[in-house]
């Protein structure tokens, strides 16, 4: 039973790894000075957003139109492209959420 449990507790220590996925990106350097909350807090608010199954593909900090975010790609299995979560670095709420095909998110990288 001991075993069980070291195995269960190993199992959802892996799972909240790959789920936490890659640690944010600062676009230009100086942004994190300027964030109020932590990119840990940011994607716990986008993952809630999109679904407990859901896991981080990227993890940035930018500004876009003029506001500091947090920009998050989540793949959700089963789907293809990635949910696009926009997280105000300030504020902590959602700004943004939209669904990129894989071609959208490709011309993005691009």
């Amino acid at each position: 039973m001991k075993s069980f449990a070291l195995s269960f507790a190993t199992l959802l220590f892996l799972a909240g790894a790959a789920r936490a996925g890659p640690t944010c990106k600062e676009a230009r350097k100086g942004l994190f000075a300027q964030a109020r909350i932590s990119c840990a807090r940011a994607r716990r608010t986008a993952l809630r957003a999109v679904g407990p199954v859901a896991s981080v593909k990227s993890a940035e900090l930018e500004e876009e139109k003029g506001r500091l975010v947090y920009s998050f790609d989540l793949q959700h299995p089963g789907r293809a492209g990635v949910e696009e979560v926009l997280v105000d670095a300030r504020s902590g709420q959602v700004v943004s959420m939209v669904h990129e095909s894989a071609q959208a998110e490709a011309a993005e990288r691009d």
